[in-house]
């Protein structure tokens, strides 16, 4: 009867007939309240107690169909189930086309990794602070779970930096391939953030009156490796970065800051890069210890290794990364 005018039923025989099925519907066999579960599931105008009651069975071949898709259940009923119910039900729930956060805050809360991957990759779910936060913790575990976090609209620039900050490369490369292209340049620009925090704080230096001097030096025509090698024999930092800066395209600030660091590898990247020679590299790298400190002659020997097995179409891949730094 209900079902044969269902669309038409005024709300008070919907009411009635509420009343009357939640004492049927119970000792009905399981295939006839799967069956009713699922044509229930679908109409706006289901009894709201009897979907109710159907949501909470411990069946999930009855629950599972209201849980999935029916507008009836409200927020209060959803929690209620998420709360007290196992990791079916809370699977179920991730199908619904709208999760509000206080849903997600108790499947991210209580949910296993299924669960949480799947409520992740729901467009129509929206997350408190506090369950994304959650989320990004456990996606240090799960590529997948990353994945489908990095690919969602309400990701923030914190949180996507957050997210990155704790993912290995291979699942951040991958991230790269599958999501659109301006998440991509977001991406890109937290990353850059990421690599720049990680550099150790750069010495406060004044690069003006160097940069006048390169100026000068480009300007005459006499800018190149030996004017170079000159400056870091002659132990002067400020000269030394401000032509590395001006041979390989690299901004100041940021030469300044990779060369500071606590490794001399930019360095031996620069030198490939721009097909120095090795007494100009040395040079460079003596200048780096500082004027009051001496290398051990098998450090420089295993620094000339380096500099030779470097190849240079890897060294001109790490420079245009740090190109792209000041373009982005």
């Amino acid at each position: 009867m209900f079902f044969h005018d269902a669309a038409r039923l005024r709300p008070d025989l919907i009411e009635l007939f509420d009343n009357l099925l939640i004492d049927l519907v119970p000792h009905a066999e399981l295939a006839s309240r799967v069956d009713l579960a699922e044509r229930f599931s679908r109409l706006d105008n289901a009894p709201p107690h009897l979907v109710t009651q159907l949501a909470r069975e411990n069946e999930i071949m009855v629950a599972g169909p209201v849980l999935r898709h029916s507008p009836v259940l409200d927020e209060a009923a959803l929690v209620e189930i998420a709360r007290l119910k196992g990791q079916g039900h809370l699977l179920a729930m991730t199908e619904r086309p709208a999760l509000p956060a206080v849903v997600t805050d108790v499947l991210v809360e209580r949910g296993d990794r299924d669960v949480v991957r799947r409520t992740a990759g729901n467009a129509g779910a929206v997350f408190s602070p506090g369950s994304y936060s959650e989320l990004i913790k456990r996606a240090a575990q799960d590529g997948v779970l990353t994945l489908k976090i990095g690919q969602r609209d309400d990701l923030s620039g914190e949180h996507l930096k957050e997210l990155l900050n704790g993912t290995l490369d291979v699942i951040r490369r991958r991230l790269s391939r599958v999501v659109n292209p301006a998440r991509q340049v977001e991406i890109k620009r937290a990353m850059l953030a990421i690599e720049e925090a990680a550099l150790p704080p750069g010495p406060r230096r004044d690069f003006s009156a160097a940069q006048r001097t390169v100026l000068a030096l480009h300007r005459g025509g006499h800018l190149g490796e030996s004017a170079l090698l000159s400056f870091a024999r002659a132990h002067k930092y400020e000269e030394s970065i401000a032509s590395l800066s001006a041979m390989a395209g690299v901004r100041l600030s940021i030469l300044d800051r990779l060369i500071a660091g606590d490794r001399y590898d930019p360095i031996l990247i620069l030198g490939r890069m721009l097909n120095l020679g090795w007494p100009t590299v040395r040079a460079l790298i003596l200048m780096w210890y500082g004027p009051n400190r001496t290398p051990a002659d098998a450090d420089l020997e295993q620094a000339r290794v380096n500099f030779t097995r470097l190849m240079p179409a890897t060294a001109e891949r790490v420079v245009k990364f740090w190109r792209n730094r000041q373009t982005i």
